[in-house]
């Protein structure tokens, strides 16, 4: 937890004023009852009309005081603690945005959502009662032990002997609930992994009629969240019933201890009413001190939650390599006998070597699963190769810095991401571009659908791009890969959306507008890779072969046998 140090210091003058300001308002509660007591023992046993209305007066100041300095406080609070998870948030972000597919894939999406989201709220909570509460309810407690000791010393000895024993109750059960507590988070987790696949595969769930099967799935984790949080919820209910037990007991052995000394005229009427409201006092000061244990608790399990993400080490390493001038002498990308697996098992590539020229068309084919868009994501580094090199212009990827790397790809996967926002927002994505890069961009990647819409390219887009088909969201994504006139264009097997008359337009206006830069396209057909410069036949993560349409014919079976069930050849 110490990395939430460097979050928490900056605010140091600010979180030490407010604690200030707390303190001074606690120490007005604290005065009231002691002032009550003068006045019943002292000032009205005295007859003493004005010192009724001074004291009175001051009761007042005391209590104005103390409400003014707590809202103060509190407020304070409120603002530091909001302004100290908004950086961890944000900072959380950014790592979660860094991550490698790898981690990704260790921490889960839905977990991440969930540190992202409730573990935050939880520390917020933390914070925020921690500077409420953590404050006040010590003062309170022992400042009452000590104006109690000063009041009687024989009464408080009968409160302060319960208070070892509240403190290890205490402990205990805040020792128990962070385990417990994180052990909720998780089941949280697989919570928040069922509703966001149900909520991705809704169209798929009721296409099958499979709501009374995916309704079993989301029961099933909703039980174990609702057992972990009950479990958890079980233990923390502990501490308020045995505080109050504990208490009321001491209250009870107050009561009659001090109606026997008034009895005996060993103490004052007005010493017990005091007594009875600081032990109230007291009593409230145990209660929040359990319920600053249960959110600690909570929010110690968080905290622990987000710290294992901003403290991952950054698996993507850099080599230190002399830096090289382009040369012509070197192929733009060259695969030098890479392979790769993804956990370490079976290969997911085996002995990976090509070379692409600068401005040539590389075209992958191959079945479901040989490893075409695994190779992609190792040219953008999403994942290192387990052995071998991958170089672009004679560079080793590992010594190009990340977003030096990620600069030279634009790169269009089979299932895009559209965001609810307009066309034209869409295909920009963030970057600065004029309305005639965008038109070009467009007219490239064959979407001239967008002038039918109404506002075009001001269109505004449902969450996904749902109110379009499969094929237009498809060009849109193309058209904001163009935008950026890409050195290196990748495109996932884009043309699966859409016909064969726009996929030959899309490919001729390829060739024509974008000369200078690199392409590969992996595809399922043939007819998206016949015309490429040079082409790789993918099968089991193995090149079967290599060469241009017509060698692949002669030489290559594999792709012979893909050719000729698609174009209508002989079955095989």
């Amino acid at each position: 937890m110490k990395i939430f140090l460097s979050y928490i210091l900056p605010y140091k003058f600010k979180i030490t004023l407010q604690m200030i300001i707390k303190f001074a308002g606690t120490i007005f509660d604290l005065l009231i009852p002691w002032i009550l007591s003068y006045i019943i023992d002292s000032v009205v046993a005295g007859g003493n009309k004005k010192g009724v209305y001074f004291w009175g007066f001051l009761m007042l100041i005391c209590s104005a005081g103390a409400l003014t300095f707590n809202i103060i406080a509190n407020r304070m609070a409120a603002r530091t603690s909001c302004d100290i998870t908004e950086k961890i948030r944000h900072d959380l972000f950014a790592k979660i945005m860094s991550l490698s597919c790898r981690e990704t894939d260790e921490f889960t999406q839905p977990s991440l959502i969930s540190r992202l989201t409730s573990d935050t709220y939880f520390f917020y909570q933390m914070l925020l009662r921690m500077q409420r509460l953590g404050i006040r309810a010590p003062i309170l407690l022992i400042g009452g032990c000590i104006v109690t000791l000063m009041l009687d010393a024989k009464l408080a000895l009968v409160l302060i002997s319960l208070l070892p024993v509240l403190a290890v109750i205490v402990l205990f059960i805040s020792r128990k609930g962070i385990a417990l507590y994180t052990k909720v988070q998780q089941a949280a987790d697989i919570l928040v992994r069922a509703i966001r696949e149900f909520m991705s595969g809704i169209r798929v769930i009721l296409a099958l009629s499979t709501k009374k099967y995916e309704t079993e799935r989301f029961k099933k984790a909703n039980e174990l969240a609702a057992k972990a949080e009950q479990k958890a919820g079980y233990v923390m209910a502990v501490s308020n019933p045995t505080m109050s037990f504990l208490m009321n007991i001491g209250l009870i052995l107050v009561i009659g201890a001090g109606a026997y000394l008034v009895n005996k005229g060993d103490t004052q009427a007005g010493k017990i009413i005091a007594f009875m409201t600081y032990f109230t006092i007291i009593l409230n000061a145990m209660m929040s001190i359990t319920r600053i244990f249960v959110m600690l608790s909570k929010g110690t399990a968080s905290g622990g939650r987000i710290a294992q993400v901003l403290q991952s080490e950054d698996e993507i390493k850099y080599i230190i390599e002399q830096e090289k001038e382009q040369d012509d002498a070197f192929s733009h990308i060259e695969f030098r006998n890479v392979s790769f697996s993804y956990k370490g098992v079976t290969n997911a590539l085996s002995g990976i070597s090509f070379k692409i020229e600068k401005g040539e068309t590389l075209g992958i084919i191959g079945a479901t699963g040989s490893g075409k868009s695994t190779l992609l994501m190792l040219l953008l580094r999403f994942y290192d190769a387990n052995s071998g090199e991958i170089l672009i212009d004679g560079i080793n990827i590992k010594s190009i810095e990340k977003e030096k790397l990620y600069k030279k790809f634009a790169t269009v996967f089979q299932n895009d991401i559209l965001f609810s926002d307009s066309i034209g927002d869409n295909i920009k994505f963030g970057r600065s571009a004029k309305p005639g890069d965008m038109m070009k961009a467009a007219k490239a990647a064959q979407a001239s659908f967008i002038y039918e819409k109404d506002g075009q390219f001001g269109h505004k887009l449902d969450i996904g791009g749902r109110n379009l088909s499969g094929g237009q969201r498809q060009r849109i994504a193309i058209a904001r890969a163009l935008i950026k006139e890409p050195e290196i264009l990748l495109l996932d097997d884009v043309s699966s959306a859409l016909d064969y008359r726009t996929d030959s337009r899309l490919r001729r206006a390829l060739e024509k507008n974008y000369v200078k830069t690199t392409k590969i396209i992996v595809s399922q057909r043939a007819s998206a890779v016949m015309n490429c410069d040079n082409i790789l036949v993918l099968d089991n993560g193995e090149i079967k072969g290599e060469g241009t349409h017509d060698e692949l014919l002669s030489s290559c079976f594999l792709y012979r046998e893909i050719y000729e069930i698609q174009m209508g050849g002989a079955a095989i």
